[in-house]
């Protein structure tokens, strides 16, 4: 496919017959149906990154593809939203292949980085530098057959958990769950949880940008069949102890933000707020939780499985190859190099919260 035949465009500028297009060729891939791989999700984020685009890939009559993207300075480009995507790639029609370097050439970008591509996205795979593991909850067959999984293959844990969750009740107040709560102060009080739990723990304050504020808020009030901001939240009597703010498809749960007020650390309130939520998806008809990549001792205590992602870059030649390469693959090596290594990793985490106490006032 040449360059001439790609259309590039702000995803806000796109009519509502090619979103439809998107839609359809997104619900005839065989891929879990992620609400980060919607048009809506691109509307969102351009609406609050003004260099996010989408290129409209044309073949015969109409669109064929869709690559949502966002162009970055000297012609570097990235998959939309990354850094808070949990799923990137194109959308594209059964055997639309087009040449990755001229599709870069054609979104005017020397490089496109990735660092959650979905699996089964042929296009970019072979660029890969690196694959990840996405934990995943599958509740296809109803949350009693997850509830037995659980209690086959770790009966201490959900018995352990589920005694906290009766003790709060005693505790702090009758315990109850909203799986689609739409009450503003609860996603504020999660948002400054959230933020103090990154730096409690020496990370990067995701909410001190407020692009990530502004497009949570967005897709909050977003309503759409296969995009959906849901704010789900654990109260202790008329308190809220646990939030996730994600996204969901019809049949996907992307989970995104989960947090809890660390008084009630003891009563392990976000483990408690995960079985409720994956009990309310399954009541939604909602098959998959996909909790991300990145290894945590709570995905490990619910995932009932895994899926693979990768991390790379698609690049042609030139300059700002280049570029890419020196910005970003020193850095890459270097996570890998720890990553690979429990015992140097343990002391970076260890070292991250040394720094984070040292800041605090």
């Amino acid at each position: 496919m040449s360059s001439g035949r790609v259309r590039v465009l702000r995803p806000e500028e796109l009519g509502e017959g090619e979103r439809e297009r998107w839609r359809e060729l997104r619900a005839a891939t065989d891929a879990p149906r992620s609400p980060f791989m919607e048009p809506e999700f691109a509307v969102a984020v351009g609406r609050v990154r003004p260099r996010a685009r989408v290129a409209v890939l044309h073949q015969g009559a109409g669109p064929a593809g869709f690559l949502p993207y966002e162009r970055g300075p000297l012609g570097r480009g990235r998959a939309i939203g990354l850094g808070v995507s949990d799923c990137q790639g194109a959308v594209l029609a059964p055997g639309v292949t087009p040449d990755p370097a001229e599709l870069l050439r054609a979104c005017s970008v020397s490089s496109l980085a990735f660092d959650n591509l979905e699996a089964g996205q042929e296009l970019f795979v072979p660029y890969a530098a690196e694959e990840h593991a996405t934990y995943v909850i599958d509740v296809e067959k109803g949350y009693e057959t997850y509830e037995s999984v659980l209690r086959a293959r770790s009966p201490k844990f959900l018995r352990t958990t589920l005694a906290k969750e009766r003790r709060l009740g005693r505790r702090a107040g009758p315990v109850r769950f909203v799986f689609d709560e739409r009450e503003p102060a609860a996603l504020r009080a999660l948002m400054e949880w959230k933020s103090a739990q990154y730096r409690r723990t020496g990370r990067r304050d995701r909410f001190a940008q407020e692009w990530i504020v502004r497009l949570v808020g967005r897709l909050a009030e977003t309503r759409a069949a296969q995009c959906t901001g849901t704010l789900s939240v654990l109260y202790a009597g008329d308190r809220p102890v646990a939030a996730h703010f994600g996204l969901r498809s019809a049949t996907v749960l992307a989970c995104w933000f989960p947090a809890y007020d660390p008084t009630f650390a003891k009563y392990s309130p976000g483990l408690v707020l995960h079985l409720r939520m994956a009990e309310a998806a399954a009541g939604e008809g909602i098959g998959l939780l996909d909790m991300g990549r990145g290894p945590a001792a709570y995905k490990d205590s619910l995932k009932t499985g895994e899926l693979a992602v990768y991390e790379g870059a698609v690049t042609r030649p030139g300059v700002g190859s280049a570029l890419h390469w020196m910005g970003r693959e020193p850095a890459r090596r270097a996570h890998r190099f720890v990553r690979a290594r429990p015992r140097v990793a343990s002391l970076a985490s260890r070292a991250l919260k040394g720094a984070a106490r040292l800041r605090r006032p």
